[in-house]
């Protein structure tokens, strides 16, 4: 794994609370950045890789992440691990209430400066991805699409799938332009991504 260069993710990072109702949200004020994907996308595997720490847990199991969970960067930032949407095993009751605290979270939170959409890099934007580029733009939220696993894909194939994103989401009015490619097991964009996410903190 590449050593860590970003001075932000030298700091102390721990994890804060967990929110399952949107009354709960911690109220500092400090900046912070959302990651959001389909259930099994490998939201917690990445948010480990970057923090260089195990502190989301990690499952094979979709669903797992069920709450907002909020992680402590140094004492400048919060990192939002969102809870997986697609195709988790739960009830629709739980669904809903997932769909709602995410829909509540991303209209009113002025501190969040952006959302990370995390997309799997072997089967590109699903029609769930698309629902939250939506809902992002539609609240005017900076939305940055990643594309996880990294190492799978042959590198032509990474490549195709890059170009074919960047070009799904130029219809999205708060989407980023651009779209990275990281791989949590092989460190690959690691760093790319903590600069993206510092450069949004204004560290």
């Amino acid at each position: 794994m590449p050593p860590i260069k970003n001075k932000l993710f030298l700091e102390k990072c721990e994890f804060v609370a967990g929110v399952a109702h949107i009354s709960t949200l911690p109220n500092r004020s400090w900046p912070e950045v959302a990651f959001a994907g389909r259930s099994n996308v490998g939201k917690s595997s990445l948010i480990n890789a970057l923090l260089a720490r195990e502190l989301a847990h990690v499952s094979k199991t979709p669903g797992r992440t069920q709450q907002l969970n909020f992680f402590r960067l140094g004492e400048h930032a919060h990192l939002v691990d969102m809870p997986g949407y697609g195709y988790a095993k739960v009830s629709k009751t739980l669904k809903d209430e997932w769909n709602e605290l995410i829909k509540l979270y991303l209209k009113g939170r002025a501190q969040l400066k952006a959302a990370f959409v995390l997309v799997d890099s072997r089967h590109g934007l699903k029609e769930t991805d698309h629902t939250i580029l939506d809902l992002l733009s539609e609240h005017a939220v900076s939305a940055r699409v990643i594309l996880t696993k990294a190492d799978e894909p042959k590198p032509h194939a990474l490549q195709e799938m890059i170009a074919q994103v960047e070009a799904d989401i130029k219809k999205y009015p708060s989407a980023f332009p651009d779209v990275l490619a990281v791989s949590a097991r092989e460190g690959t964009g690691l760093e790319d991504l903590r600069s993206a996410i510092a450069q949004l903190l204004n560290y």
